[in-house]
């Protein structure tokens, strides 16, 4: 394997570590584009792009650990599925608050558990 760099100071070790790590860095500037905004955000001062791009960075890394979570009973849960995830639970409190009495704490796990699944790809 040939590795090449511009920097001539750069230890071999390190050079070795930092190609591994080059697609993961793709893989997150991938994410922070697709999901999370980072290509149409229309800013031009230095303040709101530096601010757009770290909060994009931040949900990329925020998504990693809470697909952490759901990752060991369902190894192809995705960023999707999560976001389907969060929107049914959004949608399941809104709903609930427009009901005239509340029902019991058991009932809403199972409609929190239920909704939650819909428009979800892999989840089980």
């Amino acid at each position: 394997m040939v590795l090449f760099s511009s920097d001539l100071n750069l230890a071999y070790p390190q050079l070795i570590d930092y190609y591994r790590l080059r697609f993961q860095i793709e893989f997150n500037f991938r994410d922070a584009k697709q999901f999370w905004g980072l290509e149409d955000f229309m800013n031009v001062n230095q303040t709101p792009v530096y601010n757009a791009a770290n909060l994009a960075m931040f949900m990329v890394n925020l998504t990693q650990v809470l697909l952490g979570h759901f990752r060991p009973t369902c190894p192809t849960f995705s960023l999707n599925d999560l976001k389907a995830y969060f929107r049914g639970r959004k949608y399941v409190a809104e709903t609930l608050k427009l009901l005239p009495q509340r029902p019991e704490p058991i009932f809403i796990d199972q409609i929190y558990a239920h909704i939650a699944q819909i428009g979800s790809i892999n989840a089980a």
